[in-house]
């Protein structure tokens, strides 16, 4: 082989092995990096400790921060996050809360896992034809095709409390077979571990829970986005504020001593 021959070949070798080192750099950083926001849901609103967990380490949010799918969102005791999906759907995440986003992308109609916690959904209907979607606890599977709906799940029994503000929702029991039983808007079920669906029965007196909820959502949300401003406050103080008193007159004089 010339000695042309052999400079041509080795700076082959030399470009092929640059490329290769490249090519796997690239595929390393978008395994760390995910280059695709696709099945993502974006941070539209947030106050207060609120983090996702990536790699078993919570990192806190922001406004326009994306989590992706699997991940687990969780919320502190003054926790608040809005987030919103790429088909214009949203759910709301309240304190003391712990839900994994997509837990079965398999299945693009399972919207959450909601482990612990209360979250507020509403499900945006496609030029008015139903979007079907799941939202998944211990106890329940609630399936619903458009509408606006609270799901809570209490911590020490795994409860889960169902309160339909707005459509049409179906619940059946996760841990025991039993029909599926449809909540309407103004209705609420509690769906119990050890207790079959059918001894459940549908609350259509929760109108006005809902409104003094939503009263209380509005209350939370309004302290939460509302910075203090400084002398927006009035210091209270235990001194009096008024000028002081005069002196009263001297006191009489009494009669001499004795000598």
């Amino acid at each position: 082989m010339s000695s042309w021959a052999k400079r041509a070949y080795i700076v082959g070798l030399l470009i092929a092995v640059g490329t290769l080192m490249v090519c796997s750099t690239m595929v390393c950083s978008a395994q760390i990096f995910p280059v695709s926001s696709e099945g993502a849901t974006k941070v539209i609103s947030l106050n207060g400790s609120v983090s996702a967990l990536r790699d078993a380490i919570p990192w806190a949010l922001n406004v326009g921060d994306e989590v992706q799918i699997r991940q687990v969102i969780i919320t502190g005791p003054d926790g608040y996050a809005k987030f919103q999906v790429s088909d214009g759907s949203t759910f709301e995440v309240y304190p003391n809360s712990n839900i994994v986003f997509r837990k079965n992308p398999g299945n693009w109609r399972d919207l959450m896992d909601v482990l612990v916690g209360r979250v507020k959904i509403h499900i945006q209907k496609w030029g008015g034809q139903p979007n079907n979607n799941r939202i998944l606890t211990p106890t329940a599977v609630i399936s619903v095709r458009g509408t606006t709906f609270d799901v809570a799940v209490e911590d020490d029994d795994d409860t889960t409390i169902v309160s339909v503000e707005e459509g049409v929702v179906d619940v059946r029991h996760a841990l025991r077979p039993s029909q599926t039983k449809t909540l309407n808007a103004g209705e609420s079920i509690h769906v119990y571990k050890d207790q079959p669906l059918a001894q459940s029965t549908v609350d259509k007196g929760a109108v006005v829970r809902k409104v003094l909820q939503g009263l209380r959502d509005a209350a939370f949300t309004m302290a939460t986005h509302t910075p203090a401003h400084p002398g927006s406050t009035i210091p209270i103080s235990t001194q009096p504020t008024g000028p002081a008193p005069p002196p009263g007159p001297p006191p009489p004089a009494g009669p001499p001593p004795p000598n």
